[in-house]
């Protein structure tokens, strides 16, 4: 008997156990919820905490009430210069109806969907109005703010509150983007082509100039030459002829020399000579005739 009281009592301990499990439950600081029954919903819970809700019968749908994002795919408008940009808009939201929110898309995925077609329309509608030029200046602000104001319209029929909308991107279609790239390059090659043209031509002619400056320079610098060396000529006549007239013995005597220098100056020098030759006069006077060596001395003869 009393292990069949046990028994019921540790039955009962499990299927309250199970009871409290499904009956049960927590809401964090960052959630809100709805308590659905058989897919309808019962009530709203906003306030975090432990909650109650019938076991079995009733579930719960948990929502986000922090900021959440909303980035649908970049669409390709045609601005009113006829212009093709790729724009890329983004929102923030918080849920703040979790019931409308529900009756309306009921999860977020569906919300992304829907709501994201509604963003890519206004983006287009007011972006298609502007050029590019305006898109990409200081009206940029102006602009997200009508986006704005467009969609805010639809977002209570969510349950949410629209926080902000962005552009984040305007990029040029590919082929668009490759056609001004080409152009671009072409551009770019051109004025290289020009730069590098007018930099063959500066550099002819400086080119030209240097070579005529050497020119001039050089022939500057030989006339210089011919003066300096007419002069240093002149004036070393000059020496010699006053060095002959007052000493005309020596002067032979060193022109001698001279001759001697230039004739025995590289090896093998093979001369026929007689020993008493005039060019030999000077090596030697012990050898000469008496009147010889009193008589002045001939100029040397040239080498043969």
């Amino acid at each position: 008997m009393q292990r069949m009281t046990l028994g019921i009592a540790g039955a009962a301990v499990v299927i309250l156990g199970i009871l409290a499990f499904s009956s049960l439950f927590i809401i964090r600081q960052t959630e809100q919820a709805l308590v659905l029954q058989f897919g309808e919903a019962k009530s709203v819970i906003k306030e975090p905490g432990l909650h109650v809700k019938l076991p079995f019968i009733q579930n719960i749908e948990r929502y986000e009430r922090r900021i959440l994002n909303l980035d649908p795919p970049s669409e390709e408008v045609i601005l009113s210069d006829q212009k093709r940009l790729i724009v890329n808009a983004f929102a923030r939201y918080i849920i703040t109806d979790p019931l409308r929110f529900f009756q309306s898309v009921r999860d977020e995925q569906r919300f992304v969907l829907r709501f994201g077609n509604i963003l890519n329309s206004a983006v287009r509608a007011i972006v298609a109005q502007h050029t590019q030029a305006e898109l990409l200046s200081d009206q940029r602000a102006d602009i997200m703010q009508g986006i704005f104001n467009t969609v805010s319209a639809n977002a209570s029929s969510f349950g949410i509150e629209l926080i902000d909308i962005r552009i984040g991107r305007t990029e040029l279609p590919e082929a668009v983007s490759q056609n001004v790239f080409d152009r671009m390059r072409t551009e770019r090659e051109r004025e290289a082509n020009l730069l590098r043209a007018e930099g063959e031509e500066e550099s002819r002619r400086v080119r030209a100039f240097a070579d005529r400056q050497q020119v001039v320079i050089i022939a500057e610098a030989q006339r210089q030459s011919s003066i300096l060396r007419g002069e240093g000529e002149a004036e070393s006549n000059r020496i010699l002829a006053e060095a002959f007239g007052k000493d005309p013995e020596f002067f032979d005597f060193y022109r001698s020399l001279q001759a001697y220098r230039d004739t025995f100056r590289q090896e093998g020098t093979t001369m026929v000579l007689s020993p008493d030759s005039d060019f030999f006069r000077y090596f030697g006077v012990e050898n000469r005739l008496p009147d010889e060596a009193a008589a002045p001395p001939a100029p040397p003869a040239a080498p043969q």
